[in-house]
């Protein structure tokens, strides 16, 4: 089944289950999109030796806040991850359009990670007006496949149905689409080729090459003009990766990155730690195989559209502005742990 059609019988799926309203995530990926890049150029203009690091995975943000805390919060961009900004479109752009509070919104996701179900009850994202969360409960993809498996039934059982596009009265022709080719919502390729072409009227390739480096989780990429770097951006998955480039930020060693795309997951989000995992024998990598060259066929994403457009000037009352900014991006706080115990012994 191709990745449309799966979408299509999910929908007739959770239409069963009693779902008014089921959507793509596409309007929210492309506005984190903007959102973040927009940040980047910011940044860049006032400061061009430091480094951002993407905010969209909520494992890395727990990570860095529970044990990098004040130090690290300064680098980590402020945009909310594509299911916050959905939590906002569905409870306040949706909820008015269909003339209801949006506190009568009960706002369910389907996700590929545990760690959104943290990042949906976080105090940040609970909206005074609606007296209520922005995303109500996080359903995983191992959790709908086990309700399936308990029913003992397959998506194929259910009829495909149309999922809803309230946002313009231009349908999309797919719901499915890839941001970018890297995997994790395309943040380092994305940005990286409209700096290079604001900032230094550089086109580069339709698809980046990334070099790769000690692993195939960590790889870069570099614009080069008049002989000196002037981007320098990376991506790295995975934990190890990870502390690396905490590390190497705390010894002053990270500063030549200007951006780096950081996901919890190695091979990042299409490896989620709540993906369906491989069955009959079949390796991990094989299946991320799989589901990589899925994406790479997948229709691709133009942010800068005729619907985020009317969004921004329609509900946020234009680019950044002082509402766009509330309500697209969020703010971190050093947690400190008052518990000792050998999770936090530094050995």
């Amino acid at each position: 089944m191709g990745a449309e059609d799966a979408a299509r019988h999910l929908t007739g799926y959770l239409r069963s289950l009693g779902a008014d309203y089921v959507f793509c995530t596409k309007v929210a990926d492309d506005l984190a999109l903007l959102e973040c890049r927009q940040e980047f150029m910011e940044r860049y203009r006032e400061n061009d030796s430091l480094t951002m690091l993407s905010s969209s995975c909520p494992g890395w943000v727990c990570y860095a806040e529970k044990n990098h805390g004040n130090f690290i919060l300064p680098y980590v961009a402020t945009t909310r991850s594509p299911q916050q900004i959905m939590g906002v479109l569905v409870k306040q752009f949706l909820a008015d359009k269909l003339n209801i509070p949006g506190s009568r919104i009960y706002h369910v996701t389907v996700m590929p990670c545990y760690d959104k179900k943290l990042e949906a009850s976080r105090d940040d994202f609970f909206s005074k007006l609606n007296n209520a969360q922005d995303v109500d409960c996080v359903i995983t993809a191992v959790e709908v496949e086990k309700m399936l498996t308990d029913d003992q039934r397959t998506l194929a059982h259910y009829d495909p149905d149309d999922l809803d596009w309230p946002w313009s009265e231009i349908k999309p022709e797919f719901m499915v689409w890839a941001h970018e080719a890297t995997l994790s919502g395309g943040y380092a390729e994305h940005i990286f080729k409209f700096a290079a072409r604001e900032l230094f009227n550089e086109e580069t390739p339709d698809k980046l090459e990334f070099k790769q480096l000690k692993n195939r989780d960590f790889r870069e990429i570099i614009l080069e003009k008049n002989g000196k770097t002037v981007l320098k951006f990376a991506i790295a998955n995975g934990f190890r990766n990870i502390q690396n480039l905490v590390q190497k930020l705390k010894r002053g060693k990270g500063a030549h990155y200007h951006f780096v795309e950081v996901m919890a997951c190695p091979s990042g989000c299409i490896n989620g730690g709540a993906q369906v995992r491989p069955i009959n024998g079949q390796h991990v990598r094989e299946l991320t195989q799989q589901l990589e060259d899925m994406y790479q066929k997948l229709p691709r994403s133009q942010p800068d559209n005729a619907l985020t457009k009317h969004i921004y000037n329609d509900f946020l009352d234009g680019f950044q502005t002082e509402k766009s900014y509330k309500l697209l991006h969020t703010s971190y706080h050093d947690v400190v742990t008052k518990i000792s115990t050998s999770l936090n012994i530094k050995w």
